[in-house]
């Protein structure tokens, strides 16, 4: 039976767990008082020989630096096999004011992962007073995807893709991870997912040392626009429904995500350029 850790109805009191001193972690808490409410810890149904049929998967995400900043950005298609479960899905969230993740892997344990980062980050931003450095989230979400493994070995694996602002170094980063946990810095830029392939070809010849934060957008949705064209599990923008990519940067000013009608505007001026070159055939 899981503990129960909401206010005593009659007194309206909170539970002693809280009151304690204790870990600026989280996870750690729920860990110790209520460890069936941790995703990583969820039990499989009987029977499933195939639990990467129970959820929708994410796919493609990319990330790259700007002059000021780094950039994160999500197609809005997610996947159950053959069948697209979903045409848009949102992967790309705010981790906390300075720095954001992106999924690809199962879905449904990615958004849980993703808001128990969030929690993570705010719960020891109140413990502490202050916040994590970006290499401490960074540390903290690999930590989260270790607990995870498990999961991972049944088929339900996420790999997240984090960026943010380093306020002590004053300039963007990028960390990417594999199933275990496995942290890893990358540089300039970077992509998961089943389209990665394509988007990262993509962003290896736009990508400019010194760009600013709007060619940044035009690189990043022209990425996820080559890996829609040849990886049928990621999604174009689409025209007729109004569904664009979400795109979002992270600077000294903050977390920022780039309105829908920008990205429309970027994503039809990317059209066009193909169509007039030819490259649309």
């Amino acid at each position: 039976m899981g503990s129960d850790l909401s206010a005593d109805r009659t007194t309206g009191r909170l539970p002693d767990a809280f009151l304690r001193p204790g870990s600026s972690s989280f996870v750690d808490f729920l860990a110790e008082h209520a460890p069936d409410r941790l995703p990583m810890n969820r039990v499989m149904p009987v029977g499933v020989t195939d639990p990467a049929t129970l959820a929708p998967h994410a796919t493609t995400i990319v990330a790259l630096t700007f002059d000021g900043g780094v950039l994160l950005a999500g197609d809005r298609r997610a996947t159950a096999g053959p069948m697209i479960a979903s045409r848009s899905i949102e992967k790309v969230f705010p981790a906390d004011e300075y720095s954001a993740v992106g999924i690809a892997g199962s879905a449904g344990i990615g958004l849980e992962l993703v808001r128990l980062f969030q929690l993570e980050l705010e719960h020891y931003e109140k413990i502490e007073g202050s916040l994590l450095s970006l290499t401490g989230k960074a540390n903290r979400l690999a930590t989260m995807l270790r607990a995870n493994l498990p999961m991972a070995m049944q088929g339900l694996a996420v790999v997240p893709l984090f960026a943010g602002y380093d306020l002590d170094k004053e300039t963007g980063r990028i960390f990417s991870y594999d199933a275990t946990g496995g942290r890893y810095e990358e540089h300039e830029h970077h992509g998961i997912g089943s389209g990665s392939l394509f988007a990262r070809g993509a962003m290896k010849k736009l990508w400019r040392r010194g760009m600013d934060a709007e060619a940044a957008v035009h690189v990043a949705v022209e990425a996820l626009y080559d890996a829609a064209d040849d990886d049928s599990a990621t999604g174009g923008p689409d025209t007729v429904r109004g569904i664009f990519p979400v795109v979002a940067t992270v600077s000294a000013d903050g977390y920022q995500r780039i309105e829908d009608a920008e990205v429309a505007r970027v994503a039809e001026h990317i059209v066009a350029q193909r169509r007039e070159r030819g490259h649309l055939a």
